[in-house]
């Protein structure tokens, strides 16, 4: 398996900095941001397979980053992260196309089994598409030659 990158966004920074350093002793290549505006950005900027996105945080929630994240990078996985209190959002993140939620506190063993098979759905998916482009091409070689001549 390749190295998972992943994004972890959370307004504690205590839990940030544990979780990237157990992370990366796992082999998960991790990046952090302590808001959706950030989680945004890192996205425009970097390959990333896998947000585990807090939904509570100031200024833009997780509901709203997990939006943005799925109309401008639908092929990236998301998990989210949830209290108590926001159960409701986190189904609402699931309707929204989120991979699946994780309850807080949760601990690094289960955060890493939910990313692998984040990131093994997204492999699949790839992997997929890509099949299925091939087997246009084979059921319709020319169509290849025809959109290259335009």
């Amino acid at each position: 398996m390749n190295s998972i990158n992943l994004l972890l966004v959370d307004d504690e920074e205590q839990f940030l900095s544990t979780a990237k350093r157990l992370m990366e002793k796992r082999g998960v290549s991790t990046f952090v941001c302590t808001n959706g505006f950030d989680a945004i950005r890192i996205l425009k900027e970097r390959r990333i397979d896998v947000v585990l996105l807090d939904l509570k945080m100031p200024g833009i929630n997780g509901v709203e980053v997990l939006r943005k994240i799925k109309q401008n990078h639908p092929d990236i996985e998301v998990i989210l992260l949830t209290g108590h209190a926001s159960v409701e959002s986190a189904v609402e993140g699931l309707k929204l196309g989120a991979f699946d939620y994780l309850m807080k506190p949760s601990t690094i063993p289960d955060i890493l089994d939910k990313v692998r098979d984040a990131y093994e759905r997204k492999v699949a998916k790839e992997e997929k598409a890509r099949k299925s482009k091939v087997e246009n091409i084979i059921r319709h070689p020319m169509a290849v030659f025809d959109k290259e001549e335009e």
